[in-house]
């Protein structure tokens, strides 16, 4: 590395902060997308009929898809 690279160092470092974006969506839609995962396996190992009906399915299947699309957006969004 030259001089010159030396000395820009703090600036590039400066340049990486302020466009730094936070994680904070990231973490809440996936840590939702976990405690769904868990409240799922659980409510199914106490009944092992659920969902009793197709809307149930339907419903549960729909939240699952939205939480996981919600936890691959925001780490796209986060990562660009």
């Amino acid at each position: 590395m030259d001089l010159a690279g030396i000395l820009a160092a703090p600036e590039h470092a400066a340049e990486a902060a302020e466009h730094h974006k936070s994680e904070v969506p990231f973490f809440i839609a996936g840590g939702l997308l976990a405690l769904f995962a868990i409240a799922i396996s659980v409510f199914g190992f106490k009944r092992p009929a659920f969902p009793e009906t197709a809307q149930q399915a339907r419903s549960v299947m729909t939240a699952g898809v939205v939480l996981t699309l919600a936890a691959i957006f925001s780490a796209v969004y986060v990562g660009i």
